[in-house]
């Protein structure tokens, strides 16, 4: 079975920007790997009325690498302002939504994750614009699958560690992080640039960005304050 592609730790900083970029389309998408690996992002924009999942080429989603798969094995259908998965039958081994065998058709949910022979795809929803915008939102569909260097992440925690008791605590300069990490401030800086770029935050001043920064690592939980 292939790793959720939801799964903390299993995309890179370049597939989680990928991921950030498809949310502010605006557009479900649909997030899993391909037989090499790599990640691979569908959007189901409001032109798409209808999508084949199976092992023929022919299909919308062609998993030919996966021996598991049914040559028609799935279907999804744009029903209203929803997307509805379904398999009635198609399939020799059945489709499993979140763990669940599917009978009869589900309306798909964001999060929700379909086992389709040894594959496993995600449906996520963006959102419309405002909440696509809202650090918060972004940062809980973003934490969930991002992946940091030891480095980035101790230098993330130092960040954090203010706020472990006060949600209105201020961040640390670079010369904080530097001496409490043993770093040069040269060091902390170009990580801070790292997390950023990852992070997807641009457009404002440099201390707004290390607030948003800290605010999305621990609202998403990928830095917990327990740990600080």
């Amino acid at each position: 079975m292939s790793p959720s592609p939801v799964q903390r730790g299993v995309a890179t900083p370049t597939e989680l920007r990928e991921q950030i970029l498809a949310g502010r389309r605006g557009s479900p998408f649909l997030l899993y790997r391909d037989g090499d690996g790599r990640q691979v992002i569908v959007e189901l924009s409001d032109t798409r009325r209808r999508l084949t999942i199976g092992r023929r080429p022919a299909n919308d989603i062609a998993l030919s690498w996966d021996v598991e798969v049914s040559r028609l094995h799935a279907e999804l259908e744009h029903v209203g302002t929803s997307w509805v998965v379904s398999d009635d039958g198609l399939s020799h081994n059945g489709t499993l939504l979140n763990g669940d065998h599917l009978e009869g058709r589900r309306r798909l949910r964001d999060g929700d994750v379909l086992a389709i022979g040894d594959t496993l795809i995600a449906y996520c929803i963006a959102g419309d614009a405002s909440t696509v915008s809202t650090p918060t939102r972004t940062a809980q569909h973003a934490s969930l699958v991002v992946s940091l260097t030891p480095a980035q992440r101790r230098v993330l925690s130092a960040l954090c560690r203010p706020y472990r008791d006060s949600t209105y605590a201020a961040p640390p300069s670079n010369q904080q992080i530097a001496d409490e990490l043993f770093l040069t401030v040269h060091t902390v800086k170009g990580t801070l640039r790292q997390l950023f770029d990852v992070f997807d935050i641009r457009g404002i001043s440099q201390n707004q960005k290390r607030c948003v920064l800290a605010e999305r690592a621990l609202q998403s939980g990928l830095i917990s304050r327990r740990e600080l």
